[in-house]
């Protein structure tokens, strides 16, 4: 059964950083592509990043793009999202998912049902 577990969220100041983290387990991560999503209160689900199976495309939406970086360890079944100079409005439930197509060329306007497997999600506030 594929299974993906977000780490790694809490409570930050604006400005900080925090890294996510992804785990996988009953499947190998290397065949799949990785999505980052976040959903704020009272907002619909919104792409934020995503990286090809061999690491050779990424992409981030608008509002993220020179802050967070997306990387990723098949070794180790895992992908990270690293926030950094991070903004009350990046405050959300963050989670990763999985699919076997490519990266959409725009993350940002990605369809959530367009993808398989869900984490239960890693709440990330950004709050003085």
């Amino acid at each position: 059964q594929l299974q993906l577990v977000e780490s790694g969220g809490g409570l930050v100041q604006p400005g900080g950083s925090l890294r996510l983290s992804c785990a996988a387990s009953g499947f190998t991560l290397s065949y799949y592509t990785i999505g980052w999503f976040r959903q704020a209160p009272g907002k619909e689900r919104e792409g934020v990043s995503c990286i090809s199976n061999d690491e050779t495309s990424t992409n981030y939406a608008d509002s993220v793009k020179g802050r967070f970086t997306i990387s990723r360890d098949n070794a180790k079944n895992t992908v990270y999202l690293q926030m950094n100079s991070l903004k009350p409005e990046d405050t959300a439930i963050y989670y990763c998912t999985a699919r076997l197509q490519e990266c959409p060329a725009m993350i940002g306007i990605a369809t959530p049902s367009a993808w398989g497997s869900w984490g239960q999600g890693a709440q990330v506030t950004v709050s003085s």
